[in-house]
């Protein structure tokens, strides 16, 4: 479930296909991401899940599965 609202909100932030997003896909190197995109990646997963990221979030995930696995941390779900 995590994986799947993270993938769609990927999708339509990077312009990606859902399928060329899976949990190894790199933030940077495949997605070619910077810190303004990320802070606003981090915001639309605030407003997604619910949750209070904290700013040290941005420089400590780089993959989708990064970003996956810090959501299930904060909120419990899988």
């Amino acid at each position: 479930m995590v994986f799947e609202k993270v993938r769609a909100i990927l999708s339509e932030q990077f312009d990606k296909s859902e399928e060329e997003i899976t949990l190894d896909t790199n933030l940077f190197d495949d997605l070619e991401a910077d810190s303004l995109d990320l802070a606003d990646l981090l915001s639309s997963l605030e407003d997604e899940f619910d949750i209070e990221a904290t700013d040290d979030v941005i420089s400590s995930v780089s993959t989708v599965g990064d970003v996956v696995n810090y959501i299930c941390e904060l909120t419990g779900l899988s």
